[in-house]
């Protein structure tokens, strides 16, 4: 019998992810939601054809305790496109907060997925096949806040 994983059974090892499919997209998702990046952290390798940002992730998957983050790398591969609304790059200390990445598939493997910031903004990716990588970079540390982040209902 096979059981899917569920927070309550994560320990405190680092967050190493591949989503190659797109039943592994929400789970990323769940775990970058709430993430936020400065502007100066997105990067696109227009010849590696690869778009990353250096992310301070809220870990969800925590149980108790204080309300803590991690920097992760968030990297998607085989990017042919980016493009985004909403988002000033003049002014590099402006900070994004990550809501959810949504993927869409089209022919033959291609596909495009977005990232919804808070604010209206959004970043697309024209990606030739599915592939996000998700690694936690640095140790866990106290959330500023001391609170989980939270959302209007």
């Amino acid at each position: 019998m096979t059981q899917d994983a569920r927070f309550e059974d994560a320990s405190d090892a680092p967050v190493a992810l591949r989503a190659l499919e797109a039943a592994d997209v929400p789970v990323i998702s769940a775990l970058v939601q709430d993430a936020i990046f400065p502007a100066a952290e997105m990067r696109w390798e227009k010849s590696r054809r690869r778009f990353a940002l250096l992310i301070n992730r809220f870990r969800w998957e925590q149980q108790g305790g204080t309300p803590e983050r991690v920097q992760a790398v968030l990297a998607v591969e085989d990017v042919l496109k980016v493009s985004s609304q909403g988002i000033d790059r003049a002014d590099p200390d402006l900070v994004f907060s990550v809501l959810a990445l949504n993927w869409t598939p089209s022919e033959d493997g291609m596909g495009r997925l977005e990232l919804t910031l808070a604010g209206d903004g959004a970043i697309a990716l024209e990606v030739e096949a599915l592939e996000i990588t998700l690694k936690d970079v640095t140790r866990p540390y106290g959330a500023v806040s001391g609170k989980a982040p939270t959302h209007p209902e």
